[in-house]
């Protein structure tokens, strides 16, 4: 579809240590380029990946700089907003001539979404309100509105958004770095939907924290073919299951070959949608239900027993959820060879290796030693009926998310050389 539209194929780079290179293709009348980007000199864009994927551009008229967290796991993108005078990381919509606040009687505040955790309501303005909140126990609230968003001088106009009041976030530092959320799925307010492209990629190097990510088809030469995995179709509502998330189906797990003895009824989502799996851009880790975590957990211990030292501390659980950590030197520079995670899919396998499998917890130390975690944590323990596939353990994959025929497709690929192709 995208091939036989007229595209203007915009490229944006950020060459820093923490970077995105940003491609997408915005439809024009006047101009067709072929959709080889490493052809077009390239322009610069903000992004860098921590613990979560960022992305900087301007909204409004005249633009205002913003930084926006890309997170395929939720619909409606929205930004933090300011009536007042100006602050650092807020939009103030008084200040753009483009802003509309979306009436409560407009089919737009009708638009089913799960993102809304209460039914959208009318304010005392007479303009659509909603509440949203997360599994990490952040909340906002506010109005939907609409503005042009501008990614290297091409207007996107009329893009719905929310536009939300500080509310409540349980990672007050982490938050204020960021001015809201750009979400990905493939409801019909997401940024994706609603700019009209049907697929987009992207590519995170474990390396130096630089990454790619592309709205559109990607035809390069040096991309290896990509294995598929078809997503999760359910037909009937289901009060757990997320009908427009990237619904995969897990199949299984091993470490080292060795295939975990789960029934495959743990993997698939029981009568009421509960236990999906999702691959989730807005997630760091990977969460699995109890039963397949403990069998996760239990493996992966023996098999690093004598060569990992446990930490035996009951009390110590990272990020409420991760209870497998270790002890491990401060002064040792390269981890000890560890055994191999991989999830498999129908269709394709994810392989999870080396230093993706443990997380080293800042300022946390046991005497002369670090402390370093499982990077699987169980979703029980968040409170989360779901399979979570979170993006530490998509570094140095190129993922596809192909919502024309509903699939998720990757390939293992050092991200580092896509930057370094893509640059002029």
């Amino acid at each position: 579809m995208i091939l036989e539209m007229e595209f203007f194929i915009l490229a944006l780079i950020f060459f820093s240590q923490s970077n995105l290179i940003l491609c997408f293709s915005a439809k024009q009348s006047a101009l067709i380029l072929p959709l080889e980007i490493s052809t077009s000199p390239p322009n610069k864009v903000s992004f860098h990946h921590n613990v979560t994927l960022t992305v900087s551009l301007t909204v409004g008229s005249p633009p205002q700089q913003v930084t926006m967290v890309l997170d395929t796991g939720s619909e409606l993108s929205w930004l933090h907003c300011n009536k007042t005078p100006t602050t650092p990381l807020t939009l103030n919509p008084s200040l753009s001539s483009t802003y509309r606040a979306i009436p409560c009687l407009s089919p737009t505040c009708r638009t089913k979404t799960r993102d809304f955790t209460d039914p959208v309501s009318c304010d005392s303005k007479g303009l659509c309100h909603a509440t949203l909140s997360y599994a990490d126990s952040s909340s906002f609230e506010g109005n939907l509105a609409s503005d042009t968003f501008n990614i290297d001088n091409s207007d996107l106009p009329g893009t719905v958004f929310g536009c939300m009041d500080m509310g409540f976030s349980s990672n007050i530092e982490e938050d204020s770095k960021t001015t809201g959320l750009i979400g990905m799925n493939r409801g019909s307010l997401s940024f994706v939907s609603q700019m009209g492209f049907s697929k987009f990629s992207y590519c995170i190097s474990g390396h130096d924290s630089s990454g790619i990510l592309l709205l559109g088809e990607a035809h390069f030469p040096w991309l290896k073919p990509l294995n598929y995995t078809p997503l999760v179709q359910i037909s009937t509502p289901l009060p757990y299951f997320d009908r427009v998330a990237y619904t995969v189906q897990l199949q299984g797990i091993s470490v080292s070959g060795k295939i975990l003895p789960l029934p495959k009824s743990t993997f698939e989502p029981d009568h009421t949608g509960a236990g999906q799996t999702m691959v989730d851009s807005g997630t760091q880790f990977t969460f699995l239900l109890g039963p397949a975590y403990t069998a996760l957990r239990n493996e992966f211990l023996n098999q690093t027993r004598g060569v990992l030292r446990k930490l035996e501390d009951p009390n110590f659980v990272f990020q409420g959820a991760m209870d497998l950590c270790y002890r491990i030197e401060q002064n040792r520079r390269v981890l000890p060879p560890l055994p191999s995670v991989n999830l498999i899919f129908r269709g394709v396998e994810m392989s999870v290796t080396g230093e993706k499998l443990l997380y080293k917890v800042g300022g946390a130390s046991r005497g002369s030693d670090s402390i370093y975690c499982f990077t699987f944590g169980n979703s029980d323990l968040l409170g989360v009926e779901a399979y979570i596939i979170g993006h530490h353990h998509q570094q140095n994959m190129w993922m596809e998310f192909d919502l024309a025929n509903s699939r998720v497709g990757l390939a293992e690929f050092r991200c580092e050389l896509a930057n370094q192709r893509l640059r002029p």
